[in-house]
């Protein structure tokens, strides 16, 4: 008899460590929702991306991986679309163009601080003029939001009015 007294307080002192051991691990949202990133992307006013827009050359298999892994991020596959993207990551570090598609990925993944991190590396690598630079700082608008940083927000906010570079005139 005393033998089973004994049994249930370790027994259940054991489930209280567990859950007091498990409330303890910290929490990661699982978002997934690719329409956050869908708020990025969208130009304002829904027409063209006005102003000065630069593009670099790309190489050819880092534009490769990148389709795959949009294609993979439409289909709901967030873990492949994101291992393509630190495939392509490891062939062009520096590309800000993969670094803000892996900042849209990391939004829609509700992975904030990185999605505001890969954004801010875009944005200093990039030109920081026209439709990227745009993108860059809705990104980390929405992710300083979304992180609960109301002022920062709305500081990346103002500074997406800046991106636009009107091209010079044509005679």
């Amino acid at each position: 008899m005393k033998a089973g007294i004994t049994r249930f307080p370790i027994f259940g002192l054991t489930i209280l460590a567990v859950l007091l051991l498990a409330a303890c691990a910290p929490w990661q949202p699982t978002l997934d929702d690719p329409e956050i990133a869908e708020q990025v992307r969208a130009p304002e006013g829904g027409g063209e991306p006005r102003g000065l827009q630069v593009y670099p050359l790309r190489n050819p298999a880092v534009r490769e991986l990148e389709k795959a892994a949009e294609a993979a991020r439409s289909e709901g596959d967030f873990d492949r679309a994101e291992s393509l993207l630190e495939r392509a990551l490891r062939i062009e570090d520096r590309d800000p163009e993969l670094l803000q598609r892996m900042a849209e990925l990391q939004l829609s993944r509700g992975r904030w601080e990185q999605a505001e991190s890969y954004a801010m590396r875009s944005w200093e690598l990039g030109p920081q003029v026209g439709d990227i630079c745009r993108r860059n700082w809705r990104t980390m608008a929405l992710a300083r939001e979304r992180d609960g940083d109301v002022i920062k927000a709305a500081q990346a906010r103002e500074r997406v009015e800046i991106c636009p570079v009107e091209p010079p005139e044509r005679y």
